[in-house]
């Protein structure tokens, strides 16, 4: 009995919000975050111990496989909608095969683990031929037959240019301001550089618009009931009737972690580049989800 109630417990608040697409709960938010804090620790360790730099190229060589995970998503997102028809021999080959229906791998946290493991083979590769760039263009030739697949269905790309718009704004104003003071500082080569640090802003702004647009406005426009996944923004949410609220709680959440980054003096270089890259992909892998899934109507 007694096993049958910890199978029991592990299929509600594991599993099945996997394979049925749920989303996320208290139980499994919390163990998420505890592993994700585990594996961020040795994989940051593991970059230490190979003499791997998380610089600036770096940053930019991981930001395809964002895209890639992200537009993973939306393909299985379009498949479990029915948006996906057979445009074409490569969406044939898309529905017929089922390839996308393994829900560890298409859905989270799947995702990201086999998204990280294809990112480190790239980055070994990369490594192996001492050509470190092709990371980033393996991952950029990874993501195209999957933005290629969704480019057949994108039915609003309209709704895109408010969420753009309030992702860049906030972006800019904290680009301009890190290098306005960088200047007065007489700072010539900071780190984190101003783009980097106007990247994190610009990756939350670019989650909390696109949820906002979507629930609020999108939602009634294409009839599909769409919702908030994760509990604390679904929270935020529900209790002030919208998510705008919670975008503005995302960009200045944001903005602050910009600037304590900027401000450390304590930690090295390379370990505020590896938090400014964590924290953009926390923002930009949910952000461009969204917001792709809203052009294609899944």
């Amino acid at each position: 009995m007694h096993i049958l109630n910890i199978s029991e417990f592990i299929n509600a608040y594991y599993i099945k919000p996997i394979l049925e697409h749920e989303g996320y709960n208290t139980v499994n938010t919390l163990t998420y975050a505890i592993i994700a804090i585990g594996a961020l620790y040795l994989i940051y360790s593991a970059f230490k111990k190979y003499s791997i730099k998380v610089d600036r190229q770096f940053v930019f060589n991981t930001l395809p496989f964002v895209l890639l995970g992200s537009t993973v998503r939306v393909v299985t997102d379009s498949l479990d909608t029915g948006v996906m028809k057979p445009a074409t021999l490569l969406h044939e080959f898309v529905i017929n095969s089922r390839i996308y229906d393994y829900g560890f791998a298409s859905s989270s946290p799947g995702i990201y683990i086999v998204t990280a493991a294809l990112f480190l083979l790239a980055l070994f590769l990369g490594r192996k031929i001492k050509k470190p760039e092709i990371t980033g263009w393996i991952g950029i030739a990874l993501s195209i037959p999957h933005l290629f697949i969704l480019l057949f269905f994108v039915q609003y790309p309209l709704f895109v240019i408010p969420i753009l718009l309030l992702a860049a704004i906030p972006s800019y104003i904290i680009f301009r301001h890190f290098k306005k003071r960088n200047s007065k500082s007489g700072a010539a080569n900071p780190v984190p550089q101003p783009d980097i640090l106007a990247g994190i802003v610009g990756a939350h702004a670019l989650d909390g618009a696109a949820t906002f647009i979507v629930i609020d406005y999108f939602s009634g426009v294409s009839g599909r009931a769409y919702f908030e996944q994760h509990v604390l923004p679904s929270f935020i949410g529900e209790t002030f009737n919208s998510f705008f609220p919670f975008y503005l709680i995302k960009v200045g959440i944001a903005a602050a972690a910009a600037y304590f980054i900027s401000s450390d003096k304590d930690s090295k270089d390379e370990e505020k580049m590896f938090i400014c890259l964590v924290l953009i992909i926390i923002g930009l892998a949910p952000g461009i989800r969204d917001a792709l899934r809203m052009m294609v109507g899944a």
